[in-house]
């Protein structure tokens, strides 16, 4: 039998670097490599991904994030395009709406192929964040965001969203919900799990014996980081000291550790200390309400740790609130305090959420959820059969 060919297309392709290329990893090292033959197209990468081939194109930084970079296939065209014609794919995989993306998604309609993508980020909420010092770009910046992620996403056959709230903004751009799936995202509960804990870590990080409250993620403005700074002046004035350890790095991280002088600041942990770090606190807290997928939440889940929130983004959809974690008012630094300091209280609270937590995320298994995405690429390619789908391939400028 001849195996499926799929060109898979994401700007960063490089493993751990964030939530959406540590979701594109754990299936990418799942590909039944009888059924599939994958050809991965990037602006950052390795040449080779678990023995499948990796096209690496020319990229540049982003201006408000250098960290991560943006692919620029006009740049590479030809030897893309003559890439793909030697390929032949029957399924095309679109990481993001990105230049990279439009590339791919005109290349797929052109080709009459399948299409498939997965929701990772909420780009048109990240307009408020990046132009909060221009307001008057807001008004005009945001409409067109948002119309530009609908066309988009309307071009896919299939859309894989996290949660219910993220399919219900996504339907309220004008996305036809018969193209929208609920896939949550997994948990890998071998590497995150209460096993991990190591009571000389705190110690060794903090220097006392005090409560620890962990914040992980990467340290941007789109994390709400500023309502981290009341709950962090809140802690500091409890009559009961609290440690507030942050994980995680980014480009403001200088101005919040100036801001938060006595927080402990660990960086991006590799992630079996990071593992050792939710397991070794004492409770989990997430500021952000334009999460697309909440995957710190379930590793803090994971690993028996009980989760207070900001009521918003795709990270709520995994809290029932008093049963296994907290939700608070996104810009309520009383309302997370509260909570803290409720668990902190009461043994009993404590440890009926932290075991509720852990229950969740086992239901919440890689594998299977692998499994539906591999299935779904084999039906979109028994429904993508066009004879004259190689006629032609995408070039600037030209139209299908």
């Amino acid at each position: 039998m001849d195996k499926i060919r799929v060109v898979f297309f994401a700007d960063v392709l490089v493993e751990n670097f964030d939530g959406a290329t540590r979701t594109m990893f754990q299936l990418i090292k799942r590909i039944p490599r009888h059924r599939f033959e994958f050809l991965f197209v990037c602006g950052a990468g390795p040449d080779k991904l678990y023995s499948f081939e990796c096209l690496q194109i020319p990229a540049v930084k982003l201006p408000a994030n250098i960290t991560y970079k943006i692919a620029l296939p006009q740049l590479a065209a030809q030897e893309l395009s003559q890439k793909l014609q030697e390929f032949k794919p029957d399924v095309v995989h679109i990481a993001t709406p990105s230049l990279l993306g439009a590339f791919a998604i005109q290349f797929a309609n052109q080709q009459r192929l399948p299409v498939i993508s997965i929701h990772h980020t909420h780009y048109t909420f990240y307009v408020d964040y990046y132009s909060k010092w221009m307001p008057f770009l807001i008004g005009w910046v945001k409409p067109k965001a948002a119309a530009l992620k609908k066309e988009f996403y309307d071009r896919c056959n299939m859309l894989y969203v996290p949660a219910k709230n993220t399919a219900q903004h996504l339907q309220q751009l004008g996305v036809k919900a018969t193209q929208i799936k609920i896939w949550k995202r997994g948990v890998d509960t071998l590497l995150f799990s209460p096993r991990k804990r190591n009571r000389g870590l705190m110690q060794y990080l903090t220097g006392n014996n005090n409560p620890n409250v962990l914040f992980t993620g990467r340290l941007t403005c789109e994390k709400d980081l500023e309502i981290l700074f009341s709950i962090y002046d809140d802690l500091q004035d409890c009559e009961t000291a609290c440690n507030l350890i942050i994980a995680g790095d980014g480009i403001n991280r200088k101005l919040y550790q100036k801001r938060m002088k006595n927080a402990v600041f660990t960086g991006k942990l590799e992630h079996n200390l990071l593992a050792e770090l939710y397991a070794s606190v004492d409770v989990f807290v997430s500021t952000a309400v334009s999460e697309n997928d909440g995957d710190a939440v379930l590793e803090a889940m994971a690993s028996g740790l009980p989760c207070v929130i900001a009521d918003g983004g795709c990270a709520a959809d995994l809290i029932e609130d008093g049963v296994n974690g907290f939700k608070c008012q996104p810009n309520n630094a009383a309302d997370y305090l509260e909570r803290i300091n409720l668990l902190l209280a009461d043994d009993m609270l404590y440890d009926r959420i932290r075991r509720k937590a852990h229950s969740y995320s086992k239901q919440l298994d890689w594998m299977q959820l692998a499994e539906v995405y591999f299935e779904d690429i084999s039906q979109l390619a028994a429904g993508s059969v066009c004879t004259e789908r190689y006629a032609m391939l995408f070039l600037p400028g030209k139209t299908g």
